[in-house]
């Protein structure tokens, strides 16, 4: 039976939604049987799709736990999906019962699943906005009014930025924030790539992608780099996440980090 505590009302059930099937690749409760069946064709396509879910969720977490030992009491979640398994929130809030979060997803299903979830969250929010339009996230009232711009912010493009396939949108939308943020804010960036993949990887996301409706473009690591432009990178610079200060020696593609098919980094604001 659907939990009526976090299902919105006028959400649509009955075909899959891109959050929710990330929510079933990680193990989450916040998804239905269309999301599930949707899930599993992509499995069968990309094996490595789960797997590689839950490495991309384990980075999340080790940025957060990272930032919050900087002491970065706030956040702005940008691209967040639905706040499930592993969320900002509850990761920062271990830290700091006080920290604050935005999450803001383009999504209006997410977004409102987000708000179901967080109604007993006064510190975490969900706002919907377009990542490649930051000057509205940035002028958006609830922004404003949750988090401090005169204090430094821990900032997250986490596996969003190869949905703006126009590099000129995609470096506009990160340098925005960037210029918008106070002097020791951290931006973390996560972003899809074919470097290193094997050609039955390449094989394999060509078709994963080649019905999709959603432009998205994956970056070489020089490219990924440019999103770091004017931040001093946070050792070990930029790497496939895996590698990016890894927890226990036999994480996930620990021994294989490229078979993630993405960068991960982490750039401070001088």
């Amino acid at each position: 039976m659907y939990d009526e505590i976090w299902i919105p009302d006028d959400v649509p059930l009955d075909r899959p939604n891109a959050a929710r099937i990330y929510d079933y690749m990680l193990g989450g409760f916040h998804n239905f049987e269309p999301d599930r069946t949707a899930a599993e064709k992509v499995l069968e396509i990309y094996p490595d799709s789960r797997p590689v879910t839950h490495a991309a969720r384990a980075f999340l977490r080790r940025v957060v736990r990272y930032l919050s030992d900087q002491g970065i009491d706030q956040f702005l979640d940008i691209g967040s999906g639905i706040p499930t398994v592993g969320n900002v929130h509850e990761m920062a809030q271990m830290a700091n019962p006080d920290a604050r979060v935005v999450y803001v997803d383009i999504d209006p299903v997410a977004v409102a699943h987000s708000k179901a979830i967080l109604k007993d969250s006064p510190r975490a929010i969900a706002i919907r906005a377009d990542a490649g339009q930051p000057e509205r996230i940035l002028d958006h009232p609830a922004v404003k009014d949750t988090l401090d711009f005169r204090r430094p912010i821990g900032v997250l493009f986490l596996a969003v930025l190869h949905f703006l396939a126009d590099d000129e949108k995609a470096f506009h939308a990160v340098h925005t924030v960037r210029d918008a943020v106070t002097a020791g804010s951290y931006i973390a960036i996560s972003h899809g790539t074919l470097d290193d993949a094997p050609p039955n990887v390449v094989e394999q996301i060509t078709a994963l992608y080649s019905g999709s409706v959603t432009s998205n473009r994956v970056r070489s690591r020089a490219e990924v780099l440019r999103f770091f432009e004017g931040l001093e990178l946070v050792e070990p610079g930029l790497v496939h996440y895996p590698q990016w200060r890894p927890e226990e020696p036999d994480d996930l593609f620990i021994d294989c980090p490229e078979r993630v098919l993405a960068w991960g980094g982490v750039g401070r604001k001088p």
